[in-house]
């Protein structure tokens, strides 16, 4: 197969509406990652910002901040696990287009 070989392969398999499904479901698993990672921190931040002013409700801040921190890596988790097998059923696809083109 030449350098140039893999396009026109890739190209045929991403065209279709399901390939280009896969893709986007791919890339929406990949920014509800990078969303939950940025959400964690600004709670975290919150958290020890609202401890500084207030100590007194320290406990009840970080059993909060816990609860919330624990729902939101749940649903990263899912979104991983989605992303995983996106990404297998997207090679499965490659592989199929690779067999119908001979190569």
């Amino acid at each position: 197969m030449g350098t140039f070989g893999f396009f026109p392969m890739l190209a045929t398999v991403l065209i279709d509406g399901t390939g280009l499904a896969l893709l986007g479901a791919g890339l929406g698993a990949g920014l509800v990652t990078m969303g939950a990672a940025k959400g964690i921190g600004h709670l975290a931040g919150a958290a020890v910002e609202g401890q500084a002013r207030q100590p007194e409700a320290g406990g009840r801040i970080f059993t909060s901040m816990i609860i919330a921190a624990a729902l939101i890596e749940g649903f990263t988790f899912f979104a991983l696990v989605v992303c995983m097998q996106i990404g297998g059923k997207l090679e499965a696809a490659l592989k199929l287009a690779s067999a119908a083109a001979g190569h």
